[in-house]
């Protein structure tokens, strides 16, 4: 596992293209229950949302091109204090302003979500949508790369049938045996995407059913306060939060803007055969919980949710929800990782405090990842 410093105090300064980056251990903050603590991994001048821990403790991060000063889309946090674009420059190099000269489907747009798989991948989301708009044509796209050659090996394209130009595709979950991937739409209308990987199709499946919808009559808050655009609008994010059963028999998710907890049977998702009506039936209900953005589960089985209204951490365990970490700094929980030993990461995206909703703050933003102290003997 990556070690970024000696003794909490250290803290080193890094080099990042087109802004900058900290990287630090600082005093760990307890948990209202003492045993989990909140820890300062890295601290960027630009908005994270994704997280992921290979399987030999190489740590990845994304930035969303939500606003145009996003300077990457994919870097590797390196043992040495390097925050690098992954897996190269190009891949890094389109610009809204550059888009009549570079090309989307070879190149990240914007970003949503890393995850590496454990087979020795790292997979990378990206809905093409800058600044949540519309899809950028032929840009929405998964992209597998090889992490031993560090070199993009295989790119799912996903047409327009599959994520369409007003779709955000969010986040991904893969089988264990390499053949699967199942990603949330959280964007105009909600849906699951199913992915065989290994010869590229995808199909979009409970496109507007209610599972992936949002609830109406949910409003996040944040702060105390209704979350709302100057002009009114509030917060509204279909299917968002995924998760993969440790035996990969079951798939769970929920709206951003939501309160229930769904699950499939993976078998059903895997049958192509079965019809709208058939796979809907296979949707069930698990219970309900608050507005979140992330999911997570671990190899115990224990499901964490990012409790976005309260900057908190929750586990969810024989159907009840208890708090494991809350800290004020915790602002917009987004993503979770799992690291070898155990230890959950989450990236704090603070979109609570993006200019969106707070038009004086600026595009920029700082942004941090954290790792929770004490989960990892959770797994044992």
């Amino acid at each position: 596992m990556i070690k970024f410093a000696a003794a909490a105090s250290i803290a080193l300064a890094l080099a990042f293209p087109s802004g900058g980056v900290s990287l630090a251990q600082q005093q760990a903050s307890p948990s209202p229950g003492g045993e989990a603590r909140l820890q300062l991994v890295a601290s960027f001048e630009h908005q994270v949302t994704g997280v992921t821990v290979a399987a030999n403790g190489r740590v990845f991060v994304n930035f969303p091109r939500w606003t145009e000063d996003a300077p990457i889309s994919v870097a590797e946090v390196t043992a040495d204090g390097q925050v690098k674009p992954y897996p190269n420059e190009e891949w890094n190099a389109w610009r809204n302003a550059k888009k009549d000269q570079i090309s989307p489907n070879d190149h990240f747009v914007c970003v949503q979500s890393v995850v590496a798989d454990g087979r020795g991948n790292l997979w990378v989301v990206d809905p093409a949508a800058p600044g949540q708009g519309y899809v950028v044509p032929d840009g929405a796209k998964l992209v597998r790369i090889d992490l031993a050659t560090n070199r993009v090996a295989q790119v799912i394209r996903f047409d327009e049938r599959v994520a369409p130009l007003s779709s955000y595709i969010n986040d991904v979950r893969l089988s264990a045996d390499g053949r699967q991937a199942y990603l949330t739409d959280a964007g105009a209308t909600g849906a699951l995407i199913v992915v065989d990987l290994p010869g590229g199709q995808a199909r979009r499946v409970l496109d507007g059913h209610p599972s992936t919808q949002p609830e109406k009559g949910v409003v996040v808050k944040t702060d105390g306060r209704e979350l709302r655009r100057p002009d009114g609008r509030a917060v509204e994010f279909a299917a968002d939060s995924i998760a993969l059963s440790p035996d990969g028999r079951h798939l769970y998710w929920k709206a951003l803007t939501g309160r229930t907890l769904y699950r499939i049977a993976t078998e059903a998702l895997n049958n192509s055969r079965l019809s709208v009506k058939e796979l809907e039936s296979r949707v069930e209900r698990v219970g309900q919980s608050e507005p979140t953005d992330g999911l997570w589960i671990d190899g115990r089985g224990r499901l964490y949710l990012s409790a976005i209204e309260g900057n908190a951490v929750k586990v969810r365990d024989d159907g009840r929800d208890t708090t494991l970490v809350q800290d004020d700094r915790l602002r917009w929980p987004d993503t979770f990782s799992e690291a070898p030993d155990g230890t959950i990461y989450v990236t704090s995206s603070r979109i609570q405090d993006m200019s969106w909703f707070k038009p004086e703050n600026g595009p920029r933003l700082a942004t941090q990842l954290w790792r929770i102290e004490g989960t990892e003997t959770r797994r044992r």
